[in-house]
């Protein structure tokens, strides 16, 4: 069992992962940002005894904000906030992600501009490490005025109220808090707009799309290395002076990853000498420029999402050393929205080189002495024919998803929220779009190794080779015709969760 400590400043993405995926590990609000958020808290109290207007604490909420509420209706303002705005629809999000956002919502109330208690924040942990879950529908936000609804469903949780996973099943919240021995929570002011206001939930998703996406790119080395290796193709153009010549950094991590991978591949040994092409395809031979182009584009995502991930995102933030508090735009998520459809975009692009190198591997006419479709018996059967037909279709709908969700705003709240960045949009999108990708990845990993069956007694290059063992310890060669679809699930599950990721790294240590 390990420890997350939130001071709002300096949560890394390696931790939320860690907090998202296993439940075991205890989150905490440190000292310093509980400080800082009583500060923030009696600073608000003091306006609100002083008289003084506050947007969403002394008045409604957009379009209402001109509207007045009495001391004895304030209470009620922030619950009804809460109710109101929790109407996403859809299926649940899962597990990790509704972790997640609790996590991400607590560290943004840590950084104390908030004005909320530290109350609102242990409680938020507290269900986090009871293993409560409020059910949050993936559908219900437009990324200004932040992820709304989604955090109205997690709001609604603290007031006992609504439904949760906890136990593995569905059950209400209150009995899952009876469960614990947790109180529900009473909103003091702001405290519902400071709950439900940011864009923890485009962050959140976005944090795990980001995530497996950086494991996928690893894993799209290992697939091309591979199906370079069956296709007798030549390491030559990953050397490394090629690379200096053009110095992007991603594109020369890429190469040098996959030299790493082919070093002392006697398949490559066996045709050196003799090959008559001068030049391979681009699906192998740029592959340090096309996979470097998604290990740059990640970079970026990643530079925003650490930003967001730790930021007040909500409205209006509360200043105690300026004694201001201002409204402003933090909610937004228009960076987070465009970074994570460029994610999209660069997923997408490393399926349509994947699937390309399928392609030339079960064609004869490309794979330079390969059966067609991989096949033993040609003709009779169909070898992985309908392998690459799957891959095809899983990148069509990639393309589809890789159109931005961040350039289609639509008005909202009566046009007081005129742009919007269809944020949660775009990270369900993204979050998708990696799934289908690790999907493509175990499509070619199934033919690579088959290709290389095809290629032996001859061994691949050090990591190609550790690559095929670990493939054929959860599928084997394919003899005779079979249903693919259990092999391709298993090769999903190594690619998501399994260790091919890791391969190079161990190589280079």
């Amino acid at each position: 069992m390990g420890e997350v400590v939130l001071d709002g400043l300096s949560l890394r993405l390696e931790d939320v992962e860690r907090v998202a995926l296993d439940p075991s590990i205890r989150v905490r609000l440190s000292d310093e940002a509980a400080e800082r958020m009583l500060a923030s808290q009696k600073f608000i109290e003091e306006l609100v005894d002083a008289g003084e207007p506050v947007y969403g604490v002394t008045t409604g909420f957009g379009r209402l904000a001109d509207i007045a509420v009495a001391p004895d209706e304030r209470e009620a303002l922030q619950r009804n906030l809460v109710r109101s705005h929790a109407s996403g629809v859809g299926s649940p999000m899962d597990r990790a992600s509704v972790r997640t956002l609790m996590l991400l919502r607590a560290n943004a109330l840590a950084r104390g501009n908030s004005g909320c208690r530290v109350l609102v924040v242990e409680q938020l942990l507290e269900l986090l490490n009871a293993g409560i879950h409020p059910r949050v529908p993936e559908f219900g936000s437009v990324g200004a005025s932040g992820d709304l609804g989604p955090l109205a469903h997690v709001a609604l949780g603290l007031l006992g109220e609504g439904l949760a996973e906890y136990s593995g099943d569905e059950q209400s919240v209150e009995t899952a808090m009876v469960a614990e021995g947790i109180a529900p929570l009473t909103l003091g002011p702001k405290e519902g707009l400071a709950l439900i206001n940011g864009t923890q939930a485009t962050t959140g998703l976005g944090l795990l799309a980001l995530s497996a996406a950086e494991r996928a790119v690893e894993v799209a080395e290992i697939a091309g290395a591979m199906s370079l290796e069956a296709l007798l193709g030549t390491p030559e153009p990953f050397r490394k002076e090629i690379h200096e010549a053009r110095p992007h950094k991603g594109q020369g991590v890429s190469a040098s990853k996959l030299r790493t991978l082919l070093a002392d591949s006697e398949i490559r040994a066996s045709h050196q000498e003799d090959d008559p092409r001068v030049q391979d395809a681009y699906s192998l031979r740029c592959m340090p420029q096309v996979h470097g182009a998604a290990r740059e584009a990640f970079g970026y995502v990643r530079g925003v999402l650490e930003v967001e991930a730790n930021s007040a995102t909500d409205n209006p933030l509360v200043f105690p050393s300026a004694e201001v508090v201002v409204s402003g735009g933090n909610f937004h998520a228009q960076i987070v929205a465009q970074a994570l459809d460029l994610l999209t975009i660069a997923v997408t692009d490393l399926a349509a080189i994947s699937e390309r190198r399928i392609e030339r591997m079960l064609n004869p006419d490309l794979s330079i002495g390969l059966p067609a479709f991989l096949s033993k018996r040609a003709g009779v059967e169909s070898g992985f024919m309908v392998a690459q037909v799957t891959a095809v279709d899983l990148l069509s709908e990639l393309r589809v998803l890789a159109h931005p969700a961040s350039v289609d705003s639509v008005t909202t709240s009566a046009n007081q929220e005129d742009h919007v960045s269809m944020g949660l949009g775009a990270a369900r999108k993204a979050k998708r779009a990696v799934g289908l990708l690790e999907q493509v990845l175990a499509t070619e990993l199934m033919c690579a190794a088959q290709g290389i069956d095809f290629r032996r007694p001859l061994t691949g290059g050090r990591g190609v080779e550790i690559a095929h063992q670990r493939i054929r310890a959860v599928v084997s060669e394919l003899e005779h015709d079979r249903s693919l679809g259990p092999d391709l699930d298993a090769l999903t599950d190594l690619v998501r969760y399994g260790d091919l990721s890791r391969i190079a790294a161990e190589l280079d240590r």
